[in-house]
């Protein structure tokens, strides 16, 4: 067999041809640069969950990922992984075939298995933001299983990065891994928030400086939802065209929106549903310690 050296000087000439890429398995790192003492630290904690099924309300996380980093509280640049931890749990019932065929957990390899709360909590001390790639998902389902994480402020990786913007095709975490030319195991917990820490360390051309410093920028801004209250049945269907979606609890269309365009959204919606009588509808400000969970933020009336 080749020696490392020989395969990687193989690889760095097939990378040299058009028609092949390399893909190499990723080393996740620990330390990344030194601290100059002049920009202040924050520490982030990236998490991921691999669950039993969607819905938070009725399924179960069965593996917990999470880093905790330090990093530049202006740059987002990292400095070093102060901790990592991973967990396997027992759900209540089995794991159904169809998410195990995701994410390779069975109920053999769960048996017996516990999240440890108190480390959880003691991880989480020091911790001024949490991130998550789709926070939506695992935030509802950590704030169900751990309530400590309802206290502190999230942003979402996802949402919070201009991924197309920057030339990705996808926001898939695998995706914009093997763009940047690695693959690692994916759908594992920990080895899923190693890949992200990677990942948010990528310089963005277009935004400039790393992911990780949109999504600390993303943590300090409101945004808002706006609730189109009893919108006429006739405009729902140039509601969705705009990006409105239906919640069929409240059974009313809503958009979230900046608050740089708070406004025109409001006169936009004027236009298009209540163009002839005064409406009142209803704006919900979110920020970092409610966005993405099922809590509500502080909602106010607004006639246009």
């Amino acid at each position: 067999m080749r020696n490392t050296d020989a395969i990687e000087q193989l690889a760095r000439e097939v990378e040299q041809h058009p028609d092949y890429k390399v893909l190499r398995r990723l080393q996740p790192r620990r330390s990344f640069g030194v601290w100059d003492g002049e920009e202040g630290v924050v520490q982030v904690a990236i998490v991921d969950t691999e669950t039993t099924g969607m819905n938070a309300d009725r399924d179960e996380i069965i593996e917990l990922g999470l880093v905790v980093v330090a990093v530049g509280a202006q740059s987002g640049l990292a400095f070093e992984v102060l901790e990592s931890y991973g967990s396997l749990e027992e759900p209540r019932g089995p794991i159904p075939p169809e998410t195990t065929r995701v994410h390779g957990i069975t109920d053999a390899m769960v048996a017996g298995q516990r999240i440890d709360d108190l480390r959880v909590e003691a991880l989480l001390k020091n911790v001024g933001l949490v991130i998550a790639h789709n926070a939506s998902f695992d935030r509802r389902f950590l704030e169900k299983r751990l309530p400590v994480f309802a206290g502190l402020p999230w942003a979402c990786s996802v949402k919070d990065v201009a991924w197309y913007e920057e030339g990705f095709g996808s926001q898939k975490l695998d995706y914009i891994l093997m763009q940047c030319g690695y693959f690692h195991e994916a759908h594992r917990a920990e080895a899923d928030c190693l890949a992200l820490l990677e990942v948010l360390q990528r310089p963005l051309e277009k935004a400039g400086g790393v992911a990780m410093r949109q999504l600390l920028r993303a943590s300090t801004q409101k945004s808002y939802r706006i609730w189109a209250v009893n919108s006429p049945f006739e405009v729902k269907d140039d509601m969705k065209a705009v990006g409105y979606r239906w919640d069929a609890v409240m059974r009313c269309w809503n958009l979230e929106t900046s608050e740089g365009a708070l406004e025109e959204e409001l006169q936009r919606l004027k236009l298009l549903a209540y163009p002839k009588r005064p409406a009142k509808i209803s704006v919900e400000v979110l920020d970092a310690r409610v966005r993405f969970s099922d809590r509500p933020g502080i909602r106010e009336e607004r006639v246009i």
